[in-house]
């Protein structure tokens, strides 16, 4: 019975991409970034290879590593968690998603307006947390919507809990999705509930994206159609639109998301578990972070042994990520970065470096070669 646990380590980057200055990230390097903090500790990760990818230079590797490892180049014109992702599974993006450095046009924020009979406050990109601190009030008085997007390809909605309910800003943000295709097809859109008062906003767990459907074959569509099981952890529902997910679970962040991945490998399914563990980019990386983003990395690296213990025969461990995030740069964007691959499993050969590949959709096409199928989807397999 084969299994494949694929976990995004979501914009973990492991240094600029050639291109990165067209990005405005020329010097990012998200992962040395917080390597310098003094809580930063990945000896598992080590042990699997994570320190001898091409480039990176954190320490020295002190043991023959255990796993195999690549370094991954994006191929597709982006830099966003959809496009990332997207590539991952098998789809290179030719052309970038459209993005509103100016806030959204007049016509998508009137028939926005129009839709969900409220008012519309901000409508430019802006920080999450300081767009609620500085229009949070105003919301609560007028009931009007916080609308902002940032660099990625995002319409954002916030909203309070006792303004607008959950349920009543995910009905809203889908008739935003429904608005934004064609030309304003952007990638997510997404719903930022928060609570609070005046002066002490928060934004809560209950997050949703409505993403795009992917325009193309993917691996979970291959896999799905052979019969396999593709079982999503957080976000992956959300990012492919739920297209060829066959089960899925959210998660409140990174250690509920670990959690949620051990007990589904002690289920029985042949296919694939894909897993999003978000909170590098979205609690640490986006707010330049650097010690909350070592604390996480260091978080995950500790449960790492009850991942691998948990391994079966057939099992295949992979670990990437989508883009990077530097925490400490003065961007708070996402920034255009190689990507790791670490791959484990008792079929895999030890030491084994791949070198610096094409692109992330390598992951993909790994993927559906291991399940004895034809290849579809774009990239080269590594088996």
């Amino acid at each position: 019975m084969r299994r494949v646990f694929l976990i995004v380590l979501d914009s973990v980057g492991i240094g600029e991409m050639p291109d990165a200055a067209a990005f405005g990230d020329e010097g990012s390097n998200t992962l040395k970034a917080a390597s310098r903090s003094k809580y930063f500790s990945m000896p598992n990760m080590e042990k699997l290879g994570l320190f001898h990818i091409d480039g990176v230079e954190i320490g020295e590797p002190k043991e023959a590593p255990l796993g195999a490892f690549a370094r991954m180049t994006e191929a597709s014109q982006g830099k966003d968690t959809t496009i990332g992702h997207w590539e991952i599974a098998g789809l290179i993006s030719e052309s970038p998603l459209p993005t509103y450095p100016n806030g959204f046009p007049e016509e998508v924020i009137k028939e926005f307006s129009e839709k969900t009979g409220r008012g519309v406050l901000c409508n430019r990109p802006y920080s999450g947390t300081e767009v609620i601190k500085d229009y949070g009030e105003e919301h609560m008085k007028t009931g009007d919507l916080i609308v902002y997007t940032s660099a990625d390809s995002v319409f954002q909605v916030a909203a309070h809990e006792e303004i607008v309910s959950v349920e009543k800003l995910y009905e809203y943000c889908q008739t935003a999705r429904e608005i934004l295709v064609g030309k304003h097809g952007v990638g997510r859109v997404i719903a930022r509930p928060f609570e609070g008062e005046p002066g002490d906003f928060r934004r809560t767990t209950r997050r949703h994206d409505f993403s795009l459907e992917p325009p193309g074959i993917t691996m979970l569509d291959q896999l799905k159609e052979s019969g396999r099981e593709v079982l999503g952890v957080g976000k992956i529902y959300d990012i492919f639109a739920g297209k060829s997910v066959t089960d899925s679970v959210r998660t409140t962040g990174n250690p509920d998301g670990i959690d949620k991945t051990l007990q589904w490998m002690d289920r029985k399914f042949e296919g694939l578990c894909f897993v999003n563990l978000v909170d590098y980019d979205m609690l640490y990386g986006h707010r330049n972070d650097v010690d909350g983003y070592a604390k996480a990395l260091t978080y995950f690296d500790s449960r790492l042994p009850e991942i691998l213990e948990k391994l079966q025969e057939e099992d295949i461990l992979m670990i990437t990520a989508d883009h990077g995030c530097d925490p400490s740069t003065a961007s708070t964007d996402h920034s255009r970065e190689y990507t790791p691959l670490v791959i484990y499993g008792k079929r895999i050969p030890a030491g084994k470096n791949f070198g610096t590949r094409d692109s992330f959709a390598d992951i993909g096409a790994t993927v559906v070669e291991y399940f004895d199928l034809e290849q579809k989807v774009a990239g080269k397999s590594l088996l």
